[in-house]
């Protein structure tokens, strides 16, 4: 078995810019499920001021939590100088159909698949605390409203009053709004959207914050809000623990449990081991055990190679045509980008700061001398999806 050295990495200098959709493109082979949106293995980016993680958030379209466990040695709230900060680059696909949107609230992201197939636009976002949960399942967007009205529900006011911030029966549209400049109603019951926010809340996104519904940033909710039509199907799942497929490679993504949930180490272990042999074809593969438990105990998100696949070169030839034959259909780009920028019809941008440096190093090794242990055995039940089909 061999395993890619993760050794490279691409360091970028941040465009001082609003948060845009990180734009994917789906693999070519069908069964591939891991997406990068760049070449190298690792992406990172120096601050040419003094800031917080949550501006370097804000400036990536990523979350809080989600960026404070992929820097977990630096400190959240003082960011000095010409420090490197680490910015996801692969994530693996969320097990759900490729059609419509699917929030992933265990990684507080969510995917949209435009009808072309090719591509997938993924969004940072917040969800429901411990004591007002997201709701699991399939749904549908059941209509789509430009600066709603709030009409906070007697039990939220009551919440709000009790901490001396009592709200009005009605909020006017408007910055101070917690619904924001747009919001997609769900065919939910108990009034769940997914919606943007308010001037007073821009930093919550990443986070189990909101009372249910689910937040965006105020010019990505701009952009999915365009790009979505009522009727579009919503898959709203929770996995923790993914596993995928990318050029013969298995790797794994795990995420904190969510507040009010807690898993054992074993557990963990267990469920990922259903994963990993559900993705090899029912056959529980001799992958490498010890980075596997670091990614689960680690829990950073960034998806971690576990296992090589050796294909004969009748498979190989097989997979180039599969890939040669396939065709590209082209998609709009969003204004976050490395390459020259498409400008955005949606939404308008402000003017960006000066060119930046993009610094690329060689492509990755992979290593022949990966250690090969025996592998645990698989939980006694196929993990969950995390969805129903309705």
């Amino acid at each position: 078995m061999k395993i890619r050295a993760l050794v490279s990495f691409l360091v970028l200098i941040f465009l001082y810019q609003p948060s845009f959709a990180t734009v994917y493109n789906l693999p070519a082979t069908k069964h591939e499920t891991v997406v990068a949106e760049y070449p190298n293995e690792i992406a990172v980016t120096r601050a040419d001021q003094n800031e917080t993680l949550l501006d370097v958030a804000r400036r990536f379209s990523l979350g809080q939590v989600e960026i404070i466990r992929l820097n977990q040695e630096l400190d959240r709230w003082l960011i000095k100088k010409n420090q490197v900060i680490t910015l996801p680059n692969k994530r693996i696909l969320p097990d759900s159909p490729h059609d419509g949107i699917t929030l992933n609230i265990a990684e507080y992201r969510m995917y949209f698949y435009p009808e072309n197939g090719s591509k997938v636009y993924s969004f940072a976002h917040g969800v429901g605390r411990q004591d007002w949960k997201t709701p699991l399942g399939k749904t549908t967007i059941q209509k789509k409203v430009k600066d709603p009205v709030w009409r906070p529900p007697e039990s939220i006011r009551r919440e709000h009053a009790a901490n001396g911030d009592p709200l009005p029966e009605v909020v006017p549209a408007g910055i101070h709004n917690p619904l924001g400049a747009y919001a997609l109603y769900l065919n939910l019951p108990g009034d769940y959207r997914i919606h943007g926010t308010d001037i007073d809340k821009i930093f919550g996104i990443g986070m189990q914050i909101t009372h249910g519904c689910v937040r965006m940033y105020p010019e990505d909710i701009d952009q999915l809000y365009h790009l979505v039509s009522e009727g579009t199907p919503v898959y709203i799942v929770k996995q923790p623990i993914k596993v995928g497929w990318l050029d013969n490679v298995l790797y794994v993504e795990s995420h904190p449990d969510l507040e009010g949930e807690e898993t054992t180490l074993d557990q963990r272990l267990a469920s990922a081991a259903a994963l990993i042999q559900k993705a090899n074809n029912n056959e529980l593969p001799e992958f490498n055990q010890p980075a596997l438990q670091e990614a689960l105990e680690k829990q950073d998100g960034n998806p971690t190679a576990i296992y090589e696949r050796v294909i004969s070169p009748e498979e190989a030839a097989a997979e180039a045509l599969a890939t040669q034959e396939k065709t590209e259909i082209p998609v709009i780009s969003p204004i976050k980008a490395i390459a020259p920028v498409v400008k955005k019809v949606e939404v308008k941008a402000p003017k960006l700061m000066p060119k930046t440096k993009v610094v690329v190093t060689k492509k990755p090794a992979i290593s022949t001398k990966a250690k090969v242990i025996k592998a645990v055995k698989p939980a006694t039940k196929p993990a969950s999806t995390g969805y129903y089909h309705g």
